[in-house]
């Protein structure tokens, strides 16, 4: 598949990995990553546009629309990715594509992103269980962008070019390929997000770190048993 990911917010807190794996799928948990001993929780507004599969032309209610994730990250084979606790998406047909093709946790959500002059402002409101799954704010870029330094948290966060599903007790992989993040500071103001407690995941009474990006191209390849074969 090809898709073009636009204005998205990195949010992160720190957590205790114990409380991760609780919420995590059995098959998934010994692979849990960790940075300076704390696993990281992310909540990533964004809008995607051009999305299509290979040689196919977007459909008219699928290829551009407000998504909104809920991820951490594992590594399995000595390959980095990110585990979706949740993805909620204002189209119903890519929700439905989503979950059959990539067996990836996808909810319908009443999502609305509104891009001014600075400032993102995000609505998204969960249509189906478990909810609530809310959240509400606005956000913007701070400084120039840049790319991230090895080493660093917001390298560990980002540069991880698969995913990670699980099927019964199988678990999958979809690489992905983009050029790497150019990544920019930025300030948010989060009104509403129970985002991660829908998945039995209660965030710290912290502020997040938070970076942005404007736009990524990309590309999804479909999924396979992670190890190698189908």
């Amino acid at each position: 598949m090809r898709q073009t990911w636009h204005d998205l917010l990195f949010a992160h807190w720190a957590l205790e990995p114990d409380a991760v794996r609780a919420a995590m799928p059995p098959p998934l948990r010994a692979y849990l990553d960790t940075y300076d001993g704390k696993a990281y929780i992310g909540v990533i507004p964004f809008w995607m546009s051009k999305v299509r599969g290979r040689g196919v032309p977007p459909l008219p209610t699928a290829g551009t629309f407000p998504e909104l994730n809920v991820r951490t990250y594992v590594t399995i084979d000595g390959k980095p990715g990110v585990y979706f606790f949740s993805l909620d998406a204002a189209s119903l047909l890519a929700v439905v594509g989503a979950r059959i093709g990539f067996s990836l946790r996808y909810y319908w959500a009443e999502m609305k992103c509104e891009v001014g002059e600075e400032d993102v402002h995000y609505l998204s409101r969960r249509l189906q269980s478990p909810k609530p799954a809310d959240f509400r704010g606005s956000y913007k870029a701070v400084g120039a962008a840049t790319q991230s330094a090895p080493g660093s948290l917001e390298h560990f966060v980002t540069e991880r070019y698969c995913l990670y599903a699980v099927r019964g007790e199988k678990v999958l992989r979809a690489n992905i390929h983009h050029h790497p993040w150019p990544l920019q500071r930025a300030e948010a103001q989060i009104e509403v997000n129970s985002m991660a407690s829908a998945s039995g995941i209660n965030l710290p009474n912290k502020e997040p770190v938070l970076h942005f990006a404007k736009r990524m191209d990309v590309l999804v390849w479909m999924v396979e048993k992670a190890g190698g074969g189908l």
